[in-house]
């Protein structure tokens, strides 16, 4: 890849991470009066109306037939689990608090893929995992005065999250992405609007309705420029951009909710984004040596 693409890919990341932070930032407010179930199917519904609108556009619904396979509802199940304990949590701590505890997925994903699925695994991001869980108990702090027990349930969204990224690493190629997400809003609307029935159903004022609709649109816009970065740039320049959501979070907590994370949350941040950083380009490296005997063997002259 080339400067020019790469810096593109860049700046779709960090507006993926933006996009997905203010949605997280709009659903934190309005919880403030709208329960979970609420917020969820509302904010579902619309979030469907947009995606289906884009994949008009793109002409991918006619690849929605591919839906049919098991990894989907696998995925869609994950999310749900996911997003019912990641807001939960979310709505009752700081949000930089909640996204540094997120910032831990990459991580769970390869233990879990190693513990799993036999994935290859060293001594060196085996120590990237644990040092980063470290990170995580640094941010938690268990058995300390500055304990939250739903720092535990944010990061039981996290073990959620995992299950999904497992899912869609195994997802065919033929499954369309804006199919699968449009799945899995289904899915978190649906089961959204079953919290809401023991609920009190709170009519959203106008305010309430556009920060929801807001929400629905910022996430989309997560969904889509994740994808663009992913398509256009060089994966090991780009992915390491994906921690800039917790410069977005912190600017957010402090300007909506005038929170400021304390030096223990600070640096448990810090541990988790580079052992991640170090597991990521670890990856690749390992990647990059099991190509080589391939590509020396496609250079090599025929016999005959």
């Amino acid at each position: 890849m080339d400067f020019r693409e790469n810096s593109k890919a860049i700046v779709a990341m960090m507006l993926a991470m933006l996009g997905f932070i203010v949605n997280d930032t709009l659903v934190k407010v309005v919880s403030e009066r709208l329960p979970l179930g609420e917020i969820m199917f509302v904010r579902g519904i619309i979030a469907i109306v947009f995606i289906l609108g884009l994949s008009a556009v793109t002409g991918m619904l006619s690849q929605y037939r591919h839906l049919n396979h098991k990894t989907v509802p696998i995925r869609a199940l994950a999310e749900v689990c996911a997003t019912i304990l990641y807001l939960t949590a979310l709505f009752q701590m700081p949000i930089a608090n909640a996204t540094a505890i997120l910032q831990a997925l990459p991580l769970v994903v390869t233990a879990a893929a190693a513990i799993f699925f036999a994935a290859p695994v060293g001594w060196r991001r085996w120590s990237a995992i644990g040092v980063g869980f470290a990170g995580v108990l640094l941010i938690v702090r268990p058995g300390l005065e500055g304990f939250d027990s739903w720092a535990l349930v944010a990061l039981a969204g996290v073990f959620c999250m995992a299950v999904r990224d497992l899912a869609t690493q195994r997802m065919p190629k033929n499954v369309p992405t804006l199919g699968a997400a449009a799945a899995t809003l289904v899915g978190v609307s649906v089961v959204g609007l079953a919290l809401s029935v023991r609920e009190t159903w709170v009519v959203p004022t106008g305010n309430e309705f556009a920060l929801l609709v807001g929400a629905a649109l910022f996430i989309n816009i997560g969904f889509s420029f994740i994808i663009i970065a992913m398509r256009t740039g060089d994966i090991s320049v780009v992915a390491p951009f994906r921690y800039s959501i917790i410069l977005w979070a912190i600017a957010l907590g402090y300007l909506v909710w005038g929170d400021v994370p304390d030096v223990m949350t600070l640096a448990g941040t810090a541990i988790i984004v580079t052992t991640g950083i170090y597991s990521f380009f670890r990856e690749r490296k390992l990647a990059s040596q099991a190509a080589k005997p391939l590509h020396a063997k496609s250079e090599a002259p025929a016999l005959d």
